[in-house]
């Protein structure tokens, strides 16, 4: 019995202190988290694969998407995005600021339009955040723009009725001219716009701003090929008409913009491409007796538009 005493002795008991440990022990953690959010599990490492894939995959391309985000940098300029309208995310504010006027009405508009986040930062942050441009304790985070498609600008027109009447831009590299030609085809009944995917100017902040808030109602659209999406809306029954300052046919003459249309502006300094001017059916010009050699590629648009908005009235 003794023996059986001494083999004993050598097992745990209850120790002082313990009782918290087990108690723990046997409290529940919570629901078992699903099998893609458990680390080392098969589903959890299929579904990070995906993840990676979905990463490195290329954005869809010609097929509409969206831009990049942007920042804007600078008291006045933050402040007059604002005032514009122009779509924001969030208004960082640099701590322990110099709290003038602009600031003042800064963070009055944001309160006012509502959905945007107000978010506090050191100086050293924003200055990362923006590369070190002079913020002046002020940047505005503008979301991407979310582009139509190609197709979509037509297919609206004829949703309403109506014979398409689109813009296409062949080479327009500042924004505050998109703007005004989102602004123009806005004020003169148009469907939209379209825009080449590279060396062209995209839906900015400065685009938002010229456009004085009608890029809200007025879709931009983006093509990979300029060329490719005018053969396509070509084949679609749209005429597609080029400004250009030796234009066979005046711009007041051509019944073409009576129908469904397509006006493609050039830029102000080398006015069409070849390619894109080859695919257009007509190539019209604008009288200017003043003896002016071209117009900005925005008052070329809007007077064109005119034209097409009086002969369809």
């Amino acid at each position: 019995m003794a023996a059986n005493n001494r083999r004993m002795s050598g097992k745990k008991g209850a120790q002082v202190g313990s009782g918290g440990q087990r108690r723990r022990g046997l409290e529940g953690k919570g629901p078992t988290p699903p099998a893609e959010a458990r680390k080392g599990h098969k589903k959890n490492r299929v579904a990070n694969a995906k993840a990676k894939q979905v990463q490195r995959r290329p954005a869809a391309r010609g097929r509409g998407g969206k831009g990049t985000s942007e920042m804007v940098v600078g008291r006045n300029p933050v402040v007059e995005a604002l005032r514009e309208g122009v779509p924001a995310v969030t208004l960082y504010v640099q701590q322990f600021i110099d709290n003038d006027e602009r600031v003042r009405e800064a963070l009055q508009l944001v309160a006012e339009r509502g959905g945007i986040h107000l978010m506090e930062a050191p100086r050293p942050e924003l200055d990362r955040m923006t590369n070190g441009l002079n913020h002046q304790g002020l940047v505005l985070q503008v979301p991407a723009y979310e582009y139509a498609h190609a197709e979509d600008l037509a297919n609206a027109a004829y949703d309403k009725g109506e014979d398409p009447l689109i813009v296409a831009l062949d080479g327009v590299t500042d924004p505050r001219n998109l703007g005004a030609i989102v602004r123009s085809v806005a004020a003169f009944g148009g469907h939209g716009v379209l825009v080449p995917e590279r060396r062209a100017a995209g839906m900015t902040a400065g685009a938002w701003k010229s456009s004085a808030g009608t890029a809200a109602r007025t879709p931009v659209a983006r093509a990979t090929n300029l060329t490719r999406a005018l053969e396509a809306y070509k084949k679609a029954g749209l005429a597609i008409v080029g400004l250009a300052a030796d234009g066979e046919h005046e711009v007041g003459e051509l019944a073409a913009l009576e129908g469904p249309v397509v006006i493609v502006v050039g830029s102000e300094g080398k006015g069409l491409s070849r390619l894109v001017g080859e695919t257009c059916d007509f190539r019209v010009r604008i009288p200017m007796p003043g003896g002016a050699e071209s117009l900005n590629a925005g008052v070329a648009a809007g007077v064109v538009l005119y034209e097409a908005a009086r002969k369809r009235s």
